[in-house]
């Protein structure tokens, strides 16, 4: 990085000179017109006359004959900010190849299978940032999470033949890849960051808080398989301590995400992050009776340890609330 003197010319108008390095670089010359762009995070971002069309799709092929390795690499580029990927090889594709590829573009937002020929198949992602909100996808990744947790609760009570979560744990994966991929074309276009509606560090909070809220999705997928496994539901304090747990926790979540989008002011997190630390004190007095459950317990501390993870995941979800409002300068104090 340089530093360059703001200088003003007979009418008042600010300059500052371009480096020589960069213009030779670029082909530009004295006399020419070049493009500046205004982002909302206050970046002024300099566009030579033939730059690089921000509009064209950027593309990736991918030549492995693995289903696994076509299934993350289709992923990787979709996560990566890839328009369109092409799945090749020599010879004709399998029905695993292609069933790897199929089952890749419906579990991602905006994705689908465009072309298809003997050897090739070719995937397209038709997602506008303009139509995307970051936020919004995060506010439906929580609520989707939480309801995950608070029906696998509740299936403690029923001890259900199967897992009640269904494909709903498919849906959190599906809201939180498109904020990974949002967030990851923000990094790397300023035009998305506009088009995105969001400063970058914003991007960032969200995608921290996304992250924490898929981890938070998957230990309450394991609360439900617990409940599953159980014999017989377990009745009286148990099951009112595992309720009530759950409820805390899933308040946290709500403090959490509302904070980090800017929709609660900076006391919810701190309550939030306090709460989610007196959840885990509750579990642990919890785990201590466990064994009085009987045959079901070691399917309670099955979920005891899943529940607990949510508590702690709900704590960090808290914490990107705390570092949203510590950067936009709000100070963080006790409850009066």
């Amino acid at each position: 990085m340089e530093t360059r003197k703001i200088q003003t010319v007979g009418n008042g108008t600010y300059t500052v000179s371009l480096p020589k390095e960069w213009a030779e670089s670029q082909g530009v010359t004295a006399g020419d017109t070049v493009s500046l762009h205004d982002h909302i995070d206050g970046v002024l971002a300099v566009q030579a006359p033939e730059g690089r069309d921000a509009d064209a799709p950027a593309a990736g092929r991918i030549e492995s004959t693995e289903p696994e390795v076509i299934a993350r690499a289709l992923r990787a580029a979709y996560a990566a900010g890839l328009r369109e990927v092409t799945v090749e090889r020599d010879g004709a594709l399998t029905p695993a190849q292609r069933r790897a590829v199929e089952r890749t573009a419906r579990g991602r937002i905006g994705m689908s299978v465009a072309a298809e020929s003997e050897t090739e198949t070719t995937v397209r992602i038709m997602l506008d940032s303009e139509e995307v909100s970051v936020s919004q996808s995060l506010r439906q990744l929580s609520f989707t999470a939480r309801s995950i947790h608070a029906d696998a609760v509740e299936a403690l009570a029923a001890a259900p033949d199967e897992s009640p979560v269904g494909s709903r744990d498919d849906q959190v994966e599906r809201l939180a890849a498109m904020v990974e991929r949002s967030v990851s074309r923000g990094a790397a276009d300023l035009s998305e960051v506009d088009a995105l509606g969001a400063t970058r560090p914003e991007l960032f909070e969200s995608w921290t808080a996304m992250r924490e809220l898929r981890r938070f999705g998957d230990a309450a997928s394991e609360i439900g398989a617990a409940a599953a496994a159980l014999d017989e539901p377990p009745d009286g304090p148990p099951l009112e301590a595992f309720r009530e747990i759950g409820r805390t926790v899933r308040e946290v979540v709500v403090d959490g995400v509302g904070v980090a989008l800017g929709d609660e002011p900076v006391a919810a997190a701190r309550d939030a992050v306090v709460a989610a630390r007196e959840a885990r004190e509750r579990i642990d007095s919890f785990d201590r009776r466990v064994d009085e459950a009987g045959s079901g317990a070691a399917e309670l501390r099955w979920a005891s340890r899943a529940l607990r993870r949510t508590a702690e995941r709900a704590g960090d979800v808290a914490e990107v609330g705390l570092r949203r409002a510590v950067r936009c300068g709000e100070p963080v104090r006790d409850a009066e």
